[in-house]
């Protein structure tokens, strides 16, 4: 999320993305230093602060590092 972006705005884009087929979303929220992780057939998670984010099935071997975004 930008600074200027509202939350629940992308929250429902992410839930479009998700709705047309992407596998996997994250939703960064700097501000609060949270990240809501979307995936297929499964509810939001929701990560507090976390270190770094992993492509898991679907980016494989790819990790992204969160430090230089906090």
């Amino acid at each position: 999320m930008s600074p200027s972006d509202n939350l629940k705005v992308t929250q429902a884009k992410m839930q479009e993305y998700q709705d047309n087929g992407a596998r996997l979303g994250w939703l960064i929220n700097r501000k609060d230093r949270e990240v809501e992780v979307y995936r297929i057939d499964k509810p939001k998670e929701v990560l507090q602060n976390p270190s770094s984010l992993s492509g898991e099935n679907v980016l494989p071997e790819f990790v992204l590092s969160l430090a230089e975004i906090w």
